[in-house]
């Protein structure tokens, strides 16, 4: 099991980006939660096998989420394995 903790910068609150990381996530069957920042960004805690998170990733980034994301800083973390749910947090 693996965690990843990302942020991506742009134009990415507003347009559907923490429901569609929600549904991309949940359908990969993957645990952790999106959330909007105040500075205008998304953070995103996500914790599931490398290959179901770098699928992720890569539907995030070529999807159409990925022409909304300007810059993107992510890490690999030492998963908890407490999450069951992928959830939108407030």
């Amino acid at each position: 099991m693996k965690r990843l903790h990302v942020f991506y910068h742009g134009r990415v609150q507003g347009v559907g980006f923490r429901y569609s990381a929600q549904y991309l996530a949940t359908n990969l069957g993957l645990g952790g939660w999106v959330k909007n920042l105040a500075n205008g960004s998304v953070e995103i805690i996500a914790e599931g096998s490398e290959a179901e998170i770098k699928k992720f990733l890569d539907e995030i980034s070529k999807g159409e989420l990925g022409h909304y994301i300007k810059d993107t800083e992510l890490s690999w973390e030492k998963p908890t394995g407490k999450f069951k749910d992928f959830d939108v947090r407030f």
